[in-house]
């Protein structure tokens, strides 16, 4: 994931937390919140001690990070994103976390509509 697509400052994940909404999973929790004047997608992802050691927390972040690169272009302008790793996430195959990463993005409706004409297409 490009830098740029990153929340980097610590005040910006504090803004998310207090105002976006956060939807659950038992692997992960997405919380969003619409970005102030700005014209990309933001997203942090993040691990804590729950998770595991040292080594769990980053092989859950990077698992994540693969999850969301492949729906970075998807996702509408204008957010800011955290994904928050849960302890089952690390034992979880990486199928199962694509699709309730999918999940929960549908359900807090950040995702760019489909045209019909490429939907009926494919």
């Amino acid at each position: 994931m490009k830098r740029s697509f990153r929340l980097t400052r610590s005040l910006d994940y504090k803004r998310v937390r207090l105002t976006g909404k956060s939807f659950a999973h038992p692997l992960l929790v997405l919380i969003v919140a619409p970005a102030p004047d700005q014209q990309e997608v933001k997203l942090g992802i993040t691990a804590g001690r729950s998770v595991g050691n040292a080594v769990s927390r980053n092989r859950a972040k990077r698992r994540l990070r693969a999850c969301a690169d492949k729906y970075l272009c998807r996702i509408q302008a204008g957010w800011d994103i955290i994904v928050i790793a849960r302890l089952p996430l690390v034992n979880a195959p990486f199928e199962t976390i694509q699709t309730v990463f999918e999940q929960l993005l549908h359900k807090s409706k950040v995702l760019k509509e489909e045209s019909t004409e490429s939907a009926r297409i494919s």
